[in-house]
């Protein structure tokens, strides 16, 4: 992992390969390595930026309060840092909501937007109070909190549900605490779909026990640009359930002149 100072905090990232641009953001309350057998698909093809978002993995934890447009703003100093004008964006999750808040504050460094097992909405109220009490819980008793409402919704495989389990328990609990926060009070980026001037990809699980298939099918109607892929059988950890499955359609993407 490499380190880079950025808006006051050390962001940790990988970097693989040459090429196309692309950033895999990954979800909450995970790191970069949900996404390694992805990248051993892909990095022979294009450059892959794979950072640990503030909090997790390898990077600091502020102990003061942020947004998701300040965890964006983060991918936009790495961006910089490594010469980067523009990029293709994967999201997984409230990695989605990032490359959301990404795309609304610099729509021209975005060449193309992946959703994977994601959502544009923000919050109802009930969920942003569900939210704070469960930040709250982390605080006081850790992240052995969100492992035990999450696990069993992030997949089913119960191989893949031991790494989960492995990542979300090397987390600093006050970073899974902020992010929580910064979902909380996150707005709806609706219209980032609908006013989208770049090509959009949602890929989405139709047994994701979070996400549910239907927010995926309401996100295409948003947008002219976006093509939907349903990956059948499939939970809310595609990178980790078909990883090969998943690398395929983001080539499609990366590369539509090679079909």
């Amino acid at each position: 992992m490499n380190t880079v100072p950025v808006n006051g905090i050390n962001l940790a990232y990988a970097h693989h390969g040459e090429g196309e641009p692309v950033v895999l953001i990954h979800g909450f309350p995970l790191d970069h390595s949900i996404w390694e057998e992805v990248v051993g698909y892909l990095q022979d093809n294009c450059q892959l930026i794979v950072p640990d978002l503030r909090g997790f993995g390898h990077s600091s934890s502020p102990a003061s309060s942020y947004s998701l447009e300040d965890m964006a703003s983060d991918i936009a100093g790495l961006l910089d840092h490594l010469g980067l004008e523009k990029a293709r964006l994967v999201g997984h999750s409230m990695g989605g909501y990032i490359a959301l808040a990404f795309a609304r504050l610099y729509p021209n460094r975005v060449a193309g937007l992946v959703l994977v097992a994601s959502q544009p909405q923000g919050d109802s109220p009930e969920q942003k109070k569900g939210r704070y009490e469960t930040a709250g819980r982390v605080a006081e008793e850790g992240v052995n909190v969100v492992l035990e409402q999450m696990l069993a919704k992030l997949s089913a495989d119960k191989g893949i549900q031991a790494s989960i389990s492995k990542i979300i328990t090397s987390q600093d609990p006050l970073g899974v605490a902020g992010a929580l926060r910064a979902m909380a009070e996150r707005s709806d980026s609706s219209p980032v779909l609908s006013g989208a001037r770049f090509p959009i990809l949602i890929l989405h699980g139709d047994n994701d026990q979070l996400i549910p298939i239907q927010r995926a099918h309401s996100m295409k109607e948003l947008s002219n640009k976006a093509d939907l892929i349903v990956l059948e059988g499939v939970g809310h950890m595609p990178m980790m359930e078909v990883p090969g499955d998943l690398a395929k359609e983001l080539e499609r993407f990366i590369f539509p002149e090679a079909e």
